[in-house]
């Protein structure tokens, strides 16, 4: 299978994939592909644009995503972010929160497959951007085998070529958004059919894959993987995708490389004005697994908060980890 743009992806997540985690994302990884936080319509068509949609230059490829049901607000919406630069114009179409219920987006438009690609069809045409969907299989008692497809192909006919699909239903009724990231099942197996059954259309998993190795497993049954709240609790991995799944010739990048070329951003971002725990709060698990990594979280948590925090704070929690590791490394043995 040919590398795809796709290959690998980090899962838009309200609250979490800020620019500046982006920015650490990027510093640990080339080639993978970054969304921003989902954004709705009326966000992007109302709100302070310039604060909203902000993106660095070295996060591409980056992907805004859109959550909306009205064909006019996303083809505005979806016009403003091409202009702005972004890579995909991604529509959420899988969100289960109560907030999307009501706002008629996200999860419950998998009822609503005509709607979805109308809404899809008015995105290109506004934007002249590649537009893609992230779904579910489903909702409550929809039978995924239909659902799915029907939905996938009425967005395909509109236009879409690439589907990133999470790989499990959501339940609206009954369940939390918390609870849906764990019941009903997931269904890999459906979401490979959907590849092979439509080969010409790229198609990329999501849900409960924690590591490059599954990742690495995915990739012989469809095109792309996105990974959501392991590359978010344990960014550190990151650090390896180019190599294992792009290039064997690039290199590793280790959390020390990471945190140093990351520093450019919190420099700039800090002169800047902003506030030193927005900044490190992406980095909180960079050293997941490693010695010292109790402490690189409780330094940046808790000292970060100080007034007038600044990059010291950083140096201190580096030096909680080397100092972890040369007690490790001369640690008696049992």
């Amino acid at each position: 299978m040919p590398v795809s743009s796709y290959r690998i992806c980090v899962a838009p997540m309200m609250d979490w994939t800020d620019r500046h985690c982006r920015a650490l994302h990027r510093v640990l990884s080339e080639r993978t592909r970054l969304y921003t936080e989902m954004l709705t319509t009326g966000a992007v068509l109302h709100g302070y644009r310039e604060r909203l949609l902000a993106f660095g230059e070295a996060e591409h490829p980056v992907a805004l995503q859109l959550g909306g049901s009205d064909p006019d607000a996303l083809a505005a919406a979806a016009r403003i972010g091409a202009e702005v630069g972004y890579d995909e114009i991604n529509l959420n179409v899988g969100c289960p929160s109560d907030r999307v219920q009501s706002g008629r987006f996200g999860a419950c438009l998998m009822r609503e497959p005509t709607l979805v690609a109308e809404g899809v069809a008015a995105m290109i045409e506004a934007s002249g951007a590649p537009v893609t969907v992230k779904c579910r299989l489903g909702v409550d008692d929809q039978i995924p085998e239909q659902s799915l497809f029907e939905l996938v192909d009425r967005c395909a006919v509109a236009g879409v070529a690439t589907f990133i699909v999470h790989a499990r239903k959501a339940w609206l009724e009954g369940l939390s958004p918390k609870e849906n990231r764990d019941i009903p099942p997931l269904d890999y197996a459906l979401v490979h059919r959907l590849k092979r059954e439509r080969p010409h259309l790229t198609i990329v998993i999501n849900g409960g894959i924690a590591s490059l190795g599954q990742a690495q497993a995915q990739l012989a049954h469809v095109d792309g993987v996105m990974m959501g709240r392991a590359a978010y609790h344990d960014p550190g991995l990151l650090g390896g995708v180019d190599r294992l799944l792009f290039d064997p010739c690039a290199p590793e990048v280790t959390p020390f490389q990471a945190v140093e070329r990351y520093l450019d951003h919190i420099r700039a971002e800090l002169a800047r004005g902003t506030r030193l725990p927005a900044l490190v709060r992406p980095m909180i698990g960079l050293f997941q697994g490693r010695p010292g990594a109790r402490a690189w979280r409780r330094i940046l948590t808790v000292d970060s908060l100080a007034p007038g925090a600044g990059e010291s704070v950083i140096a201190r929690a580096l030096a909680a980890v080397c100092d972890a590791a040369e007690y490790r490394r001369f640690e008696p043995a049992d």
